[in-house]
């Protein structure tokens, strides 16, 4: 068993004699109170009651909408809330989350995510009947922000168990549990292993999943019990083409295989994730090119090139070059807004189509 790391701010143990129950649904929230509303039902339509299931809405000081009105008004007394005095950022609210969960499995649940009908039975029977297992997740059903139904996360495994030792190559590679939505946690493995490391920013639930894994089993369900939201507003969305967030999911990268998996540095998953990692920074370039921010594109694109110069991110990258100049010719013959549209439009199929 790992100690926690210094990165890893340590989870304290609940204090001796709390009341405790078997779930903790921690739900972090930011600007959300609408999608808030959606999520806190979902919760509340499975609820067993206080004696089992802890329910807490913790704001990190929104400033475009109410949640503590939102929770009031569904919650009815039944949901706590607690507010950050001032924004602590969206790693810190998370840590928050988990410093006041009481129960022994805690979800944290995104507030612009929800759970379908079962998730909570079938994550408690499978902790139940799997005392060994540290952390439990299902498949998601993917939504817009109209919460139509987009299409289904990965099949891990043909039918739902505890995941094989190889497996953490896979995860090490790409982040395949989409979110922490949908992954239960049992609270003492945090206090054992520590908190979200500080160094990996948004991608340290990526990092966090793999040590998890290295040290405890790990159930799959393949039953889609949760719906992922991916929209524009989403904090993933609004950070992912960022130079920060593009950084720390290299540093993260880096961090995993450095930590978990150093016998195969520079072997054949490293270097895949790699160039996952890299492609971040070819969309970021390509969508710095459409704000006509050029230098901060190339610049991008010399990242991307510098961190995994594989065949297919050298093509992509002279792909998005050659469209970039023909958009800039198209702008410079007809000066029309919507010859730059299509311009744009056509590049990001063409680099997704490679």
């Amino acid at each position: 068993m790992n100690l926690p790391h210094p990165h890893c701010p340590q989870i304290a143990p609940v204090p001796a004699g709390v009341t405790r129950p078997l779930w903790s649904v921690m739900i972090p929230t930011y600007n959300c109170a609408e999608y808030l509303r959606e999520t806190l039902a979902s919760v509340l339509a499975q609820d067993p009651g206080p004696e089992i299931m802890q329910i807490a809405v913790i704001d990190n000081c929104s400033t475009q909408d109410d949640p503590a009105a939102v929770v009031a008004e569904l919650g009815q007394g039944r949901v706590e809330f607690y507010r950050q005095p001032t924004n602590v950022g969206a790693i810190n609210n998370s840590h928050t989350c988990l410093e006041l969960a009481r129960g022994h499995l805690i979800h944290l649940l995104h507030s612009d995510d929800c759970v379908r009908d079962g998730f909570y039975p079938r994550m408690a029977q499978a902790f139940q009947e799997n005392p060994q297992i540290g952390a439990a997740f299902c498949r998601s059903v993917y939504i817009d922000e109209h919460s139509n139904w987009q299409g289904l996360s990965c099949l891990e495994l043909p039918e739902s168990g505890i995941l094989p030792s190889p497996w953490i190559e896979r995860i090490a590679e790409l982040c395949c549990i989409s979110v922490p939505s949908v992954a239960v946690v049992r609270r003492e493995v945090y206090e054992q292993l520590g908190g979200y490391d500080r160094r990996c920013g948004l991608s340290g639930d990526w990092e966090m999943w793999v040590r998890v894994f290295t040290n405890y089993p790990m159930w799959f369900e393949v039953e889609p019990l949760t719906l992922w939201r991916r929209h524009f507003l989403s904090v993933t969305q609004l950070n992912a083409k960022s130079k920060t967030f593009i950084q720390e999911t290299f540093d993260t990268v880096e961090i995993i295989f450095q930590s978990y998996l150093p016998s195969i540095i520079n072997g054949k998953v490293h270097k895949k994730a790699k160039q996952n990692c890299a492609f971040l920074s070819l969309e970021a370039a390509l969508a710095l090119f459409a704000q006509d921010k050029i230098p901060q594109a190339i610049a991008q694109l010399q990242i991307a090139l510098q961190y995994r110069a594989s065949f297919k991110v050298i093509k992509s990258a002279t792909r998005i070059m050659a469209w970039e100049g023909m958009r800039s010719l198209l702008r410079k013959i007809s000066r029309n807004s919507k010859y730059q549209t299509t311009a744009n439009s056509a590049a990001l199929n063409y680099l997704k189509s490679s």
